[in-house]
Formats: structure tokens, C-alpha cells, sequence
């Protein structure tokens, strides 16, 4: 599963953007400036960094380059400043591409894979103990045959197939439902979601040997 840095220091930005990658098979972490983004590319793995020029500490063509020189990520530009200066910058230092806001969703998401697959970091098809998960075009398949997933049921499947061998908690669970639901989702909804999901991915959902349930924990992929 790719990871996506977010830089932007505008909140409702960030988590609407957080949510629709999430919902797209990504996973994201969010820094608010250059620095809190310096210090999580210290700690963690990410496979691209979407950022913005104007931060609340730091900026995006600095924070571009130490990205580039340090990590060697693919940068895509997300930000306000469309002028011909900036956008020229902001490719000669090393960026893959510039998107202005307001952007349509769908389309960054295909320009995030384009990039993705450009720098040999894409992953477009997952498989997942014989279901064949397809990120690019959001299709599920089982013995050739496409199944018929909600957004919800989608999400839980990527958050197995990025954990496949670990233990998922209840509480992360739905801490990552909520998430990309924007509302509430209670301990019975999850119970509800992971029978639904094994009754199409499971060759016996009485016996599941794909998503397997971890007694007073959560569940094992």
C-alpha cells in the first residue's frame, strides 16, 4: 500500500484530502509545516509527498528540495500559486508535477498513480490470498469474477491487504471506518461490515481462512 506525505497547513483541507486517498487505497500521514513534515520523513516510510508552497512554518519549494536530496521521493505540487514563476520553480527543483487548486479529486488521484508508476512505486494490483484487489480501476475479483464491494466494504479489504499477517484491533478498525466515513461508526457496524466482506471474499464465511477473527483483539489477514 503506497503512503502519501500530505503538507498543508489548512485542516479541513487535509482531512477531506486525507479521506478521499484513504477511500482511493492509500495510505496518508498529514504535516502542517516544513518542519513537522522533516520530522515525520525521519521516522517513517512514504512512497510520495503532496505539498503545498505556503506553510505555517517553512515552504513548499524548501521542503521539495531536502525531500529530493534526502529521501529521493516523487513531489507532486498542490497549491493556490498557479503563476508561471512558481510552477517553473517548482518543476526545476525536482517536482513531478503541479496541480493548481481547486483540484477534482478523481483526477489527482490518477496523476498520484501516474507518478507512482513513473517512479516504480505504484502498485496497482494486490493480491490477496486468491482475490485479486485492482487499485487503479477499484475492481475486486474472486475465481474471475468481480465482486460487488460498498466503499466501506472496499476500505476494510485494503486495510487487510496493506496488514496481511498482523493483527488489526477493533478500536483501529474503527478508528479508520470513521475516518473515511465522516461519521460514527459503532462496534456492532464493524461486526456487521466484516461478515459482510468475508461472505464475498471467503470461500466458507462460516470458516474463514482470509480474514480470521483474534479473540478479544480484533482480526488477522
Amino acid at each position: 500500500m503506497e503512503r502519501i506525505l500530505i503538507v498543508e497547513d489548512d485542516r479541513m483541507i487535509t482531512e477531506s484530502l486525507s479521506a478521499f486517498l484513504m477511500q482511493e487505497g492509500f495510505q496518508t500521514a498529514c504535516a502542517p509545516g516544513q518542519r513537522e513534515a522533516s520530522e515525520l520523513l525521519a521516522k517513517e516510510r512514504f512512497d510520495l509527498a503532496l505539498l503545498d508552497i505556503s506553510l505555517g512554518n517553512g515552504n513548499g519549494f524548501s521542503l521539495c528540495s531536502e525531500i529530493r536530496k534526502e529521501y529521493g521521493l516523487p513531489v507532486i505540487f498542490l497549491t493556490a500559486s498557479g503563476d508561471e514563476y512558481s510552477v517553473v520553480a517548482g518543476l526545476d527543483m525536482g517536482a513531478e508535477d503541479y496541480i493548481r487548486k481547486p483540484f477534482r479529486p478523481r483526477e489527482l488521484a490518477s496523476r498520484i498513480r501516474v507518478v507512482l508508476r513513473r517512479a516504480g512505486r505504484g502498485q496497482s494490483i494486490i493480491d490477496f490470498y486468491g482475490v485479486r484487489v485492482d487499485t487503479d480501476k477499484g475492481i475486486v475479483a474472486k475465481d474471475g469474477q468481480e465482486l460487488n464491494l460498498s466503499a466501506l466494504e472496499y476500505r476494510l479489504l485494503l486495510l487487510f491487504c496493506q496488514n496481511k499477517g498482523r493483527v488489526l484491533t477493533r478500536d483501529r478498525l474503527l478508528s479508520e471506518m470513521w475516518d473515511m466515513a465522516g461519521e460514527f461508526v459503532n462496534d456492532n457496524t464493524l461486526t456487521v461490515y466484516i461478515k459482510r466482506l468475508r461472505e464475498k471474499v471467503e470461500d466458507d464465511p462460516a470458516k474463514p481462512e482470509r480474514i480470521r477473527t483474534v479473540r478479544g483483539i480484533g482480526y488477522r489477514a
